[in-house]
């Protein structure tokens, strides 16, 4: 590294430290934010800024120029209360963030009242950023030991490539394997959830080994079961693994426990089937290499009486005896358990061990399945949806992580639904794509058919394990069910089969009941109804890829149709405008002059707008101002929203007109075009001027299409519905543009603007309806027809001549119901997405009119 021996030098070398046992800030070591000269070469702006803090008298500095830095990585760990931290109720969790000034790259602490750029995912690997403020962290029980914090910073745009060649100007941060900066913790976590292994202490290199058993005694499970009270050393076991459990990560700050985690397996031998639970360090060491149906040999573990609340998995042979009195237990320590992989081949027919059998279900089968029914399934993925997010608990700071699939295996016309949470397979879940054979176990069978329309789907449990693969021989040939699935897709041609597959995009599912009374008594939330008023913040508060459904009161007072091709071109060039102009994480001086109050004039036919902004709002009274914070040593800033009257946008001849009513031009020809795309009720023409607040969500994204798979750029659209990476990876080339993909819907979309039930306030909303000719299945969520109980002009199978309806049909039949709900005050449940970089879906999913409230 050219100009490493000029860097400052001071502090020891972690070369002797133990590497389970850090202590302090672990970043700056020999080269820490001490003297030394200036380095030769391309001067870094990274070395600058460590030389004005080496001379400054505090313990922070404004940089004297600040130049755009790449972000390569954005790392989560566990936050630990240090005497630094000021904050009175500190997050849980706490970000390093690595970027690149073209010369070295250097690893820095994000301070964590900047957290919610890493929340709403503004802050990100592959974007560009400017630093406005450094300060500098020094471990007082270390010589010479401080790390950089950014206090300040600007989210920019994101780059076409970034070099990964330039070196770590510290070269302690790229020991391997990685650690982060700040407290104890060994490790970094998975950005988005806590289920998932991440980074390179998850060990893969455990092999079968064969064992002399000529000098090991073992026990029966059975034996065991009668005999651990009275033992104070136990024989071995040797059994055979049948069920093991995603990650549990239990770290909480305050807690001295270096790798947190818990594994639970199931495994049994002859005699019956107990639990055995996996502990702390021994979990990176074994868990990648644990594979349902290995025989171990364990020895030097302790027995305890089992946990009584936890849910364990039935036995794979009804004959087998589950053993619940008592749970083994695995740890590094006390005592240090001995762990042996049996090969297959040394494994004796006298030892009676069980086998793993599989309890394969068609879709015809499904449809007889009781609730709760755990079952495997193997099929053909048609439908991915993209990677959403949920809360574990109301006010917690942990999500699952999940996705929507759907899978054909060719005993019914209907499909597999399936919501796949994480099972800490991430090399398989993030690269779920159709057109892939698809094998899941322990699914459980979650069916409402009281309710209408019923539900009927497939959920994964602690105990489910995904197995994908492009190849029919990789799959348990042994099963009748799997071979029969394996003869029809022999059957299929593949251009059948890509012509329906499609991936990604808003999927609104499970749908809610057909009444108001059956949806109040299914959800578990505190608050029932939501204000309009109330909105903002709920979609605001939302993280990244966190979705939500919320019910709210009003009247529908206008509804507008957006054909898929126009509404496509909208969101192109709104997208464009957005990433001209945005100045959405900016709290910099330099943007301080830029920032704008929101124009309090509420111009005509603003509800209208088919404009794409970031959480937009109007307002005609003294509000408080939208704010985004990026440091608390600035100003803060109100967030400009583009305005969406028809005033600024003009008459463009690709906007549909208002419809006004009238004798002479509702009947036939043009008039009769624009009453199939629009309608605004009287109330609106009375009201829309006098309002509150005017809230715009009626934006369509790029994202929230759903778009049909091709192969040729299947990586990139893999990446497009997954989450956002913790670190940069190069494209291989240039990549398209999501709207170049042809979409699954071909009806376009509606904007409704839902009126407040006292005229104050007004939202706009879109409705996106699943329709699509080319394959009826796809077309399975009930249009807004439907929902509001109106016959449907749903499309059916072609018998002769008979024409499908084509989309403006629908369209128009769609419009004509609402008016039939003019100034009627109905209940609108809404689901609501953050998307990330400032952008979110707020999408009408069901109306309740007044008969079915």
């Amino acid at each position: 590294m050219s100009g490493e021996s000029d860097q400052p030098q001071a502090g020891p070398s972690r070369a002797g430290l133990d590497p389970r046992r850090p202590e302090g800030y672990r970043a700056a070591v020999s080269e820490g934010v001490t003297g030394g000269a200036v380095a030769q070469g391309p001067r870094s702006w990274i070395q600058k800024v460590l030389q004005q803090i080496k001379g400054s008298p505090l313990q922070w500095v404004t940089p004297s120029e600040v130049v755009p830095v790449a972000v390569l990585a954005v790392q989560r760990y566990l936050l630990e209360s240090e005497p630094r931290d000021t904050v009175r109720k500190p997050p849980l969790y706490c970000y390093d963030v690595t970027i690149s000034d073209g010369v070295y790259r250097e690893k820095c602490y994000l301070d964590p009242r900047l957290n919610f750029l890493v929340y709403k995912n503004i802050l990100k690997v592959g974007i560009q950023m400017k630093i406005f403020r450094v300060s500098c962290l020094y471990n007082e029980k270390r010589l010479g030991q401080g790390i950089l914090c950014m206090d300040h910073v600007l989210c920019g745009e994101t780059l076409e490539t970034i070099s990964l060649e330039t070196p770590f100007r510290n070269s302690a941060h790229q020991e391997i394997p990685e650690r982060p900066l700040r407290g104890g913790k060994s490790h970094y976590l998975a950005l988005w959830n806590n289920e998932d292994p991440y980074g390179d202490i998850w060990l893969t290199d455990k092999q079968p080994e064969e064992h002399n058993f000529n000098n090991t005694k073992i026990i029966s499970l059975s034996h065991l079961e009668m005999t651990w009270n009275s033992r104070r050393k136990f024989p071995a076991l040797l059994v055979r693994i049948l069920h093991k459990s995603r990650l549990r990560y239990y770290g909480k700050p305050g807690k001295d426990t270096i790798e947190p985690y818990q594994i639970f397996l199931e495994v049994a031998d002859r005699s019956g089937m107990v639990s055995v639970i996996m502990w702390n360090a021994l979990c990176p060491q074994w868990y990648k290499s644990l594979q349902v149906g290995l025989v171990l040999l364990l020895q030097d573990y302790s027995v305890k009486k089992t946990y009584p609340l936890r849910m364990r998995p039935l036995p794979v042979d009804p004959q087998m005896k589950p053993i619940s009195t008592m749970e083994v237990s695995l740890n590094l320590r006390d005592p240090p358990t001995n762990i042996s992989i049996i090969p297959e081949r040394q494994v004796k027919p006298e030892w009676r061990l069980p086998k793993f059998k599989h309890h394969f279900l068609t879709r015809s089968e499904l449809d007889d399945m009781p609730e709760k029914e755990i079952c495997d399934i193997v099929g053909i993925l048609v439908f991915v949806g993209r990677v959403q997010r949920s809360k574990k608990k109301e006010n917690s700071e942990d999500f699952w992580s999940h996705r929507w699939i759907h899978i054909a295996d060719g005993t019914s016309e209907q499909l597999f639904v399936v919501n796949l949470f994480s099972t800490s397979q991430p090399e398989i879940f993030e690269n779920i794509c159709p057109m892939t054979y698809f094998m899941c176990t322990q699914l459980k069978v979650v069916r409402n058919d009281t309710q209408v329309p019923k539900v009927l789907y497939l959920t994964t449990t602690n105990e489910s394990h995904v197995f994908i693969t492009d190849r029919r021989s990789q799959l348990c040939a042994n099963d009748i069910k799997v071979k029969n699935f394996i003869r029809w897709i022999k059957t299929k041609t593949d251009s059948g089969e890509k012509k329906t597959s499609v991936i990604g995009g808003y999927y609104p599912y499970p749908p809610v009941p057909k009444t108001f009374s059956k949806y109040r008594s299914s959800i578990k939330v505190g608050s029932l109804l939501t204000a309009i008023s109330e909105v903002r913040k709920q979609v605001e508060d939302l993280q990244y890829r966190e979705q939500k459904r919320i019910a709210i009161q009003g009247i529908i007072t206008v509804i507008k149709y957006i054909p898929h091709s126009r509404a496509t071109e909208s969101a192109s060039a709104s997208e464009t405008l957005r990433d001209g102009n945005r100045p959405s994480t900016s709290q910099t001086a330099e943007r301080e002059s830029q920032s704008q109050e929101i124009d309090g004039k509420q111009q005509e036919n603003g509800s209208t707008s088919s404009r794409c902004s970031q959480t937009t709002y109007t307002s005609v009274s003294p509000t408080k101002k939208k704010r985004i914070v990026q440091g608390e040593y600035t100003k803060l800033i109100v967030l400009p929203q583009p305005e969406t009257s028809a005033q600024t946008k003009g008459n463009k001849p690709d906007m549909p007109r208002v419809f006004q009513r009238s004798t002479h031009t509702s009947m036939h020809g043009k008039a009769r075009k624009t009453i199939s795309e629009m309608w605004e009720s009287q109330l609106w023409r009375e009201k829309k001027f006098d309002l509150v607040e005017h809230l715009h969500y009626s934006c369509v994204y790029p994202e929230s299409i759903p778009r049909k798979f091709t192969s040729e750029h299947k990586d990139f659209l893999i990446q497009q519905y997954n989450s956002q990476p913790a670190k940069y990876i190069p494209p291989k080339e240039r990549p398209p543009k999501l709207n170049d993909f042809k979409s699954a819907r071909s009806l376009g979309h509606f904007e409704v603007t839902i009126l407040g039930l006292n005229h104050e306030r007004a939202i706009d909303v879109a409705f996106l309806p699943m329709y699509c000719p080319e394959d009826v299945r796809a077309s399975q969520i009930d249009t807004l027809l439907t929902c509001m109980n109106y016959s449907c002009v749903y499309p059916q199978e072609e018998s002769g001549t008979e024409m499908v309806p084509g989309p403006r049909a629908i369209a128009g039949d769609i419009i004509k119901a609402v008016t039939e709900l003019d100034r009627m005050h109905v209940v609108c449940i809404l689901d609501i997405c953050n998307l990330g970089n400032n952008k979110a879906e707020v999408y009408l999913h069901k109306i309740y009119s007044p008969d079915k409230i």
